[in-house]
């Protein structure tokens, strides 16, 4: 993890692809032992804390890039901001594309396990990743980034908009 100051806020990236009708859009799953026995609620956008003064859009790559292994470039179109349950301030930003989730490599962060046991381990920051059509995706993604499906929805579907690729 980088020193520099921390912000209250994260950045991160839904990135969507097209498989006939469908839409399908890429979440990821938060590593460590509190989430393991989570699924539905528990799923992300691959995002992180934005350093105190960073480009949402830099830090956004910068995460999407730490918790997939996958540099993205190209332009990215905003899905503006959500606030998660905590408080906790997002901001979204979608591209389309195509990653295999089978090779997904994410960093890994450190945490004391288990508590008070004295002894760190490390875990990944995400465990796995998926790709799930819409409704799936509702059901498996936090609650505070639910909105965010319904924008890519809305943007996806406007009549001649051109959502960045």
């Amino acid at each position: 993890m980088n020193s520099a100051r921390r912000s209250s806020s994260s950045a991160g990236i839904l990135m969507y692809r097209r498989t006939g009708p469908k839409l399908e859009v890429l979440l990821v799953h938060p590593g460590g032992p509190y989430w393991r026995r989570k699924d539905e609620g528990a799923w992300s956008i691959p995002k992180g804390e934005m350093d105190e003064g960073e480009d949402a859009e830099d830090a956004a790559r910068r995460e999407f890039a730490e918790e997939t292994g996958v540099a993205l470039p190209g332009p990215l179109q905003s899905l503006g901001e959500v606030r998660q349950r905590g408080g906790k301030r997002v901001l979204a930003f979608t591209v389309e594309g195509d990653i295999d989730v089978q090779t997904v490599k994410s960093n890994t962060f450190e945490i004391e396990w288990p508590p008070k046991g004295g002894r760190m381990q490390a875990f990944p920051e995400i465990d796995r990743a998926g790709w799930f059509d819409l409704p799936v995706a509702r059901e498996k993604i936090l609650e505070g980034q639910r909105l965010l499906l319904d924008r890519l929805a809305e943007l996806v579907s406007q009549p001649g908009a051109r959502p960045a690729s």
